[in-house]
């Protein structure tokens, strides 16, 4: 499995729905972390996107994984960008193929 960081870029004044999306977009995160899929997430201090780190077999699984969040479906996210990431140093590192 591959370490990918993906980087989302909201909508500019998507805010109500993104308020709208959020609870089932954090269940539907909460249920990837669950299983292992989703290492950490959470949103910039700006507001202006999130950071996501997932581990996948590959870039394709991924991507298909992401059009079934649920801010995907509410069309808030203006931009993805998905990196392959190779954790060294901390927490994160033990998920490094």
């Amino acid at each position: 499995m591959t370490v990918f960081a993906v980087e989302y870029v909201y909508v500019a004044e998507s805010g109500a729905l993104r308020d709208e999306a959020r609870p089932a977009h954090r269940a539907w995160l909460g249920d990837l972390a669950e299983d292992g899929t989703l290492l950490a997430s959470g949103p910039y201090g700006d507001g202006a996107g999130a950071l996501l780190i997932f581990k996948s077999a590959d870039e394709a699984e991924l991507n298909d994984l992401l059009k079934q969040d649920p801010f995907a479906e509410a069309g808030v996210i203006a931009g993805i960008r998905t990196t392959g990431w190779d954790p060294i140093i901390g927490v994160l590192a033990a998920h490094a193929s």
